[in-house]
């Protein structure tokens, strides 16, 4: 039968043909392709199955083992073990004066924050720059982030010893030795000073990763218009970054709050008279050493207030970060 007389319906497919479906897929009469199996109720479940796993992860490792804690944060430590005493832990928390010097270094920590965030983003500010040996600084300054805690706190108890190099250094120019981990008050800003030497590298990456989203634009047409380098730092660099400043103002506190233990344990063990007490060391020392897991349980629990508030402090700023842009 010649093709001429073939009833349309089983003409063959044809090479060019333009209905969107591939040569030998099935085909309504219509021209439409069947849906596939599952439809759009399998696509729609689909995003929720693939996070799952995580979230079920995140509540099995770390919401379930918080709301523990903040219920054993009610019950007695020793004789009152398992038996419930409200706030007794909080009050009892509040009245220590080992706790209260720790949120008072907290305090501390929020002041020394943008000196913590300034030194990071000035060093990637040359590298994106350009200064010579900016390859170099790359990795000479993020060495210290890959050095464990433990590590660092032993080369700096040699360094600031009572009669080590920085003393020698010191007396050498006329200027007499320094206590630097027995004074308490100077004890603290010294261990605050070398975990910013020891961490500033992920800060640094950070930073210049923002870099790469900067408009170069800005800054060839600063330079054009004459400006300094404090002039074009604080008014093209500074603006432009602004939400990366914001995500390392935040993840800068909570590493200060949650990752000094082991150069304290090395460095000065709480010490001198307390003056270096942190929350998460003094959580420490309640659990293994005073053998307090109720009181170490508010502490921890106070803790995670503070962590909270930081966090929501932050989406706000994002949030009105992004309005204004």
């Amino acid at each position: 039968m010649p093709v001429g007389n073939v009833p349309p319906s089983v003409r063959p497919v044809e090479a060019g043909r333009t209905d969107g479906a591939a040569p030998g897929s099935a085909t309504h009469r219509d021209g439409t392709r069947p849906r596939r199996a599952g439809g759009p109720r399998a696509e729609r479940l689909a995003p929720y199955v693939l996070v799952a796993p995580a979230v079920l992860v995140i509540v099995v490792l770390r919401l379930y083992p918080l709301l523990l804690g903040v219920n054993f944060s009610f019950t007695g430590d020793g004789e009152r073990n398992g038996t419930a005493v409200g706030v007794d832990n909080y009050l009892e928390l509040f009245q220590d004066p080992l706790w209260r010097t720790a949120l008072a270094n907290v305090g501390r920590l929020v002041l020394l924050l943008p000196v913590a965030v300034a030194i990071p983003g000035l060093l990637a500010t040359f590298i994106y720059l350009r200064v010579p040996g900016h390859r170099l600084y790359r990795g000479v300054y993020f060495f210290p982030a890959v050095l464990s805690p433990v590590i660092v706190g032993a080369i700096f108890n040699l360094l600031l010893a009572f009669d080590g190099p920085l003393n020698a250094v010191l007396s050498s120019v006329g200027i007499g030795p320094v206590d630097w981990l027995g004074d308490p008050d100077v004890a603290m800003y010294v261990v605050v000073g070398v975990y910013v030497w020891a961490t500033f590298g992920m800060a640094l990456v950070v930073f210049l990763a923002g870099f790469a989203t900067l408009d170069a634009a800005l800054l060839d047409a600063a330079r054009v218009d004459g400006a300094s380098l404090p002039q074009v730092v604080w008014h093209v660099i500074v603006p432009g970054l602004s939400r990366t400043i914001q995500f390392v103002f935040v993840t800068t506190m909570i590493g200060m709050l949650t990752s000094m233990f082991g150069l304290l344990y090395v460095m000065t063990s709480g010490g001198p008279e307390g003056s270096t007490y942190l929350p998460e060391y003094y959580i420490w020392i309640q659990q293994g050493r005073m053998n307090r897991p109720a009181l170490a349980s508010a502490a921890s629990t106070v803790l995670f207030m503070i962590m909270l508030v930081v966090g929501l402090l932050q989406i706000k700023l994002l949030q009105r970060a992004g309005r204004e842009d």
